[in-house]
């Protein structure tokens, strides 16, 4: 699985340089994917033309100020994450903490870019997130794992479990899904490859895999979900450069 994906990208490596306007128009492309899918998985009801619009600077009409602060924020999401990429900065706590601000910015900002005071629940999911006082030793768990187990493995696979593991210590009040989501594309992104898109359609298979790993320890079907979107990214490049 893993060697038709590192396959396709020495592919495309061995096509730079790339032309700028085919890679711009790519990345327009994706970041729009991106941002509505992570939406309307959250219940955002924009739909890609209006989100199109709304990256814009357009304000659509019968839709709510949050729907377009999240689609806003979602934009300024990616730009921080590219940044952290070119930046080439490590993982740290407090970049998931401004990642998840700028996600909830003007949203809800009480919580924005702050772990949870309080215990949750998570609807339609058999684990429950740990309780609240245990936040910092989860987070710091977290960290240790992703420093040592976590960094020697192929990055789509740390991707993934990166996602699947935020998600299940689920550390703020709202805005977990869409901070994972960017996570997961961050941890692809740093090591050159595109950002998937975990579609909306697929939202139901998305979370019953999530859920299968949160309760029996089980990432492989994740894993291979993460697999499978990333080659459609690398077939998109691969299409418009052949």
């Amino acid at each position: 699985m893993f060697e038709l994906i590192d396959e396709k990208k020495k592919e495309i490596g061995r096509k730079r340089p790339l032309s700028t306007n085919t890679v711009k128009s790519i990345r327009e492309k994706l970041n729009l994917d991106w941002t509505y899918n992570s939406n309307a998985i959250e219940g955002n009801t924009l739909t890609l033309v209006e989100t199109k619009v709304v990256l814009e600077g357009i304000t659509v009409g019968g839709k709510s100020m949050r729907e377009h602060l999240e689609v806003i924020n979602h934009k300024d999401a990616i730009l921080y994450v590219e940044d952290i990429v070119n930046k080439e900065e490590q993982l740290s706590q407090i970049q998931i903490k401004n990642i998840h601000k700028l996600v909830l910015k003007g949203v809800n900002d009480e919580y924005a870019g702050r772990y949870r005071s309080e215990d949750v629940i998570i609807a339609g999911a058999e684990h429950i997130p740990p309780n609240h006082f245990k936040l910092v030793d989860e987070m710091e768990k977290f960290m240790e794992w992703y420093w040592n187990e976590g960094i020697n493995l192929h990055p789509v696979e740390r991707a993934a479990r990166v996602h699947v593991d935020f998600v299940k210590i689920h550390p703020f009040i709202d805005g977990n899904g869409r901070t994972a989501r960017l996570l997961l594309n961050l941890e692809l992104l740093k090591e050159g490859y595109p950002p998937i898109i975990i579609r909306n359609e697929d939202r139901v298979k998305y979370y019953n895999l999530l859920y299968k790993a949160h309760i029996k320890g089980d990432y492989e079907e994740f894993i291979s979900l993460v697999a499978e979107e990333l080659e459609k990214s690398l077939d998109l490049y691969l299409k418009l450069i052949n």
